[in-house]
C-alpha cells in the first residue's frame, strides 16, 4: 500500500512544485527518485518560509546519503517561498517497500498491483 507525503502547513499550497523538484533527487544505488522511492514522509512550511523536510534513507548504511541531502538543499532552497531549509533524518517508521509509488514500482520492474 503507497504511502504519500505528509504536507502540513504552508506545503500544501505547494505540493506539485515540491514535489517535481525532488523528483530531481536520485537515489542513485537504485536508480529511482526519492519521491517515488517513497524517501520523503513529510514536508512542513510555516508562514515564515521555514521548511522542514521529513525524509530516511533505504537503510542506515545508505552510501548515497550525502548526495541526496545535497540534492534537496539544491532543488528546494531556491524556491520563492522557501526562506530556510531544515531535513531531519528519521529511521522510524522504516523505509520499507510499500513506499514506492506505483510509477516507481512500474519503473523498478516490481509488481504495480499493490
Amino acid at each position: 500500500m503507497e504511502q504519500g507525503i505528509a504536507y502540513t502547513g504552508q506545503a500544501g499550497q505547494h505540493k506539485e512544485e515540491l514535489e517535481e523538484k525532488l523528483m530531481n533527487v536520485m537515489d542513485t544505488e537504485i536508480g529511482l527518485d526519492i519521491v517515488n522511492l517513497g524517501l520523503i514522509y513529510g514536508i512542513d512550511l510555516d508562514d515564515a518560509g521555514l521548511c522542514n523536510v521529513r525524509l530516511t534513507f533505504t537503510g542506515a548504511g545508505c552510501s548515497c546519503s550525502e548526495h541526496i541531502l545535497k540534492g534537496v538543499h539544491e532543488q528546494l532552497e531556491p524556491l520563492d517561498f522557501v526562506n530556510e531549509l531544515k531535513i531531519k533524518i528519521v529511521w522510524s517508521p522504516a523505509w520499507v517497500l510499500d513506499r514506492i509509488t506505483r510509477y516507481g514500482r512500474i519503473s523498478l520492474g516490481i509488481n504495480p498491483g499493490r
